[in-house]
């Protein structure tokens, strides 16, 4: 215990070399704390969002953007696509479950989703208030849009043409909410969902100038995307196959095209990771410098520690304990700039309705920063306590 309690006064005897110590440490570790959140945020939100989902197939395009705009809702799509076909696929032999997705318009920049009710069932995101749409005009809202919007139950909207908000309004045909999803984490969270013949409906009003128009536009109806499931793993590799060569869609694995976006990603974070390990470094020898100048400016103290019976093991003990004490505080320091760092970037993507990314979190991977924090101070820290270990008293005492 006096090792420790004299590490730490020994340690802020010289405040701004500690500072600056602390500061290098505390921001390496910080960056690899920033990494490591937003890299396990990230990969679990592409998982939850992707989950069960085998094949996406809309509009023939970039295969990423149909991935992108059609599960996590973060592009536009590639297209429509006639709803005969997509009707079409329910009865293929190697499809278990077909949810239809219709995108084009929104309300305050959150989507709004015609879809069918096994949306919601496939990800087992429970009401907090209400039940699902039973009727064309109703919409269910996931709990970030009720949230932003103020919308409860009962209440109406009107939403507007386009993906981005500020397009035209539909006035003549406002939902009405039903239901209000509870908080997931998930792309849900921020969608407005109602039937697909919502869509229809308002579309087909805004468009249709007599009774024969509109029927017209109900023979010729589209759907943006539909997301499959497959009976069997071996669909796999044939129904792709089948979809991209013998129909006018096309079809995107979602396993595929995500691993294609974090290989783009992989660079930025290369680049990051590579800073992180020049702060470490430097942090490393600016620490080592630090405790070799300790033990050459305290030579008196040590020699009078030795003489009071102090053994070289309690001498090396002092300046490793104090690498620890910077250990143990850039720790703490670089967690928690690395965990506010996260809130921030994830708050200002959810301004955007995009990624959820920032909420407070606790990975196992976070496990590495103490141990790396560990790991450069005894480094920095040993061959200076070796020093202190293996010199006399009476070498201590002689002057320079």
């Amino acid at each position: 215990m006096r090792t420790i309690v004299f590490a730490w006064r020994y340690l802020w005897s010289r405040p701004l070399a500690a500072a600056l110590n602390l500061l290098l440490l505390t921001l390496g570790l910080a960056s690899i704390t920033f990494l490591l959140l937003v890299s396990h945020q990230i990969n679990r939100a592409f998982e939850r969002d992707l989950q069960g989902i085998d094949v996406v197939v809309g509009a023939k395009g970039s295969p990423m953007q149909l991935i992108l705009s059609g599960l996590l809702h973060l592009d536009v799509p590639t297209g429509n696509v006639p709803l005969a076909e997509i009707r079409a696929l329910e009865k293929h032999p190697q499809v278990a479950k077909l949810i239809p997705v219709s995108l084009g318009d929104s309300f305050r920049g959150f989507r709004i989703v015609g879809t069918s009710v096994d949306y919601i069932l496939h990800y087992e995101t429970p009401l907090t208030q209400g039940t699902l749409w039973t009727a064309p005009m109703q919409a269910v809202v996931g709990a970030q849009v009720a949230a932003r919007a103020g919308l409860k139950v009962g209440d109406q909207f009107v939403g507007t043409h386009g993906l981005g908000g500020g397009g035209e309004a539909h006035g003549q045909t406002p939902y009405t909410v039903v239901g209000v999803l509870a908080a997931s984490g998930g792309v849900l969270d921020r969608l407005v969902l109602t039937s697909i013949e919502s869509v229809w409906t308002v579309h087909e009003d805004a468009t249709a100038l007599d009774e024969e128009d509109r029927k017209i536009l109900e023979e010729e109806r589209e759907v943006t995307l539909a997301l499959i499931q497959y009976k069997t793993p071996l669909a796999a590799v044939t129904f792709p196959r089948y979809i991209n060569a013998s129909t006018g869609m096309q079809a995107a694995a979602p396993a595929v095209e995500i691993t294609r976006l974090l290989n783009m990603l992989g660079v930025g974070t290369d680049v990051l990771r590579a800073l992180a390990g020049v702060l470490l470094l430097t942090a490393g020898l600016s620490v080592f410098i630090a405790l070799w100048g300790a033990v050459r400016e305290r030579r008196a103290d040590l020699a009078l520690l030795r003489m009071l019976g102090a053994p070289p093991r309690r001498i090396a003990s002092l300046l490793l304990c104090e690498a620890l004490w910077l250990a143990l505080l850039a720790t703490l320091f670089g967690v928690l700039a690395g965990q506010g760092l996260t809130a921030l970037i994830g708050s200002m993507l959810q301004l955007e309705n995009s990624v959820l990314i920032g909420a407070l979190s606790w990975p196992v991977e976070l496990l590495a920063v103490p141990l790396l924090a560990l790991g450069v101070g005894l480094a920095s820290a040993l061959l200076p306590a070796w020093e202190a270990y293996r010199v006399s008293v009476f070498e201590l005492l002689q002057p320079k």
